[in-house]
């Protein structure tokens, strides 16, 4: 009997069929039943103020994380940007590329070109969940980046912090394979970065999506350090404003 598919990899998955379909309904269920929709809408559309609001921020070559369908690599391009998405889902790639975006089929943990050089990398749509451990995500992104590089994260809506075990779930009787994800709202997010060696660049809160920038720092802390007093953006009716905290 053949090992059954990793999630977001198969061709014929819940995932892979919202995605042919543009739409949903998908959602991530916890063992206890919970469900947590997930915006396939979304995702299949252009980029919208949200996410533009962190790819104005972006400068050099951009890595996207867990890229999807591919709105936001096509949008880094047509701005004139170099950048890659990365993917395991065949269909999220195919459909990258086809909006005409350069993207791989392959995780943020196996070898990756550029490493240790690209300018940015996002980590948005809940992705920082991705393999259920933020810190060794974060951890696997410092190899990426160059030295100056950023990162641009969005957190949870809500203040959760929580690594669990979830399926895909069509919301018809359709499951997908168990595998680890991890929520973290902002609160949580900032703790972690900081934990993990990170400096809070800025955050900001378009509508209901808060986001946060990162950088390394020289020397990775073991503990929580200190915390970088970032600057923040407020965001609402499309337009954003920064501010500096304290």
């Amino acid at each position: 009997m053949s090992a059954p598919a990793l999630p977001w990899c198969a061709d014929a998955d819940p995932y892979a069929e919202a995605l042919r379909a543009g739409r949903g309904p998908l959602f991530l269920r916890r063992a206890d039943g919970w469900l947590l929709p997930l915006e396939v809408e979304r995702w299949c559309r252009g980029a919208d103020s949200g996410d533009m609001s962190v790819l104005r921020l972006c400068a050099g070559a951009v890595l996207d994380i867990g890229c999807g369908p591919g709105r936001l690599v096509a949008a880094l391009s047509r701005m004139g940007l170099p950048v890659l998405g990365v993917d395991t889902s065949p269909v999220a790639v195919s459909r990258t590329r086809r909006m005409g975006g350069a993207a791989l089929k392959r995780s943020v943990f196996a070898p990756l070109p550029g490493e240790g050089r690209w300018q940015c990398a996002l980590l948005l749509d809940g992705n920082i969940g991705i393999g259920g451990d933020p810190v060794a995500l974060l951890d696997r992104v410092r190899e990426l980046l160059a030295p100056e590089g950023r990162l641009y994260v969005e957190a949870a809506s809500v203040e959760v912090e929580e690594r669990i075990e979830v399926r895909l779930d069509d919301g018809t009787g359709g499951y997908g394979s168990a595998f680890p994800w991890a929520r973290l709202g902002r609160s949580a997010l900032r703790e972690a970065a900081v934990g993990a060696g990170w400096s809070v660049v800025c955050e900001w809160r378009y509508q209901e999506r808060p986001f946060l920038c990162l950088r390394p720092v020289a020397v990775k802390r073991a503990g929580l350090g200190e915390q970088s007093g970032g600057r923040r953006i407020t965001a609402s009716s499309g337009r954003a404003g920064l501010h500096t905290d304290g």
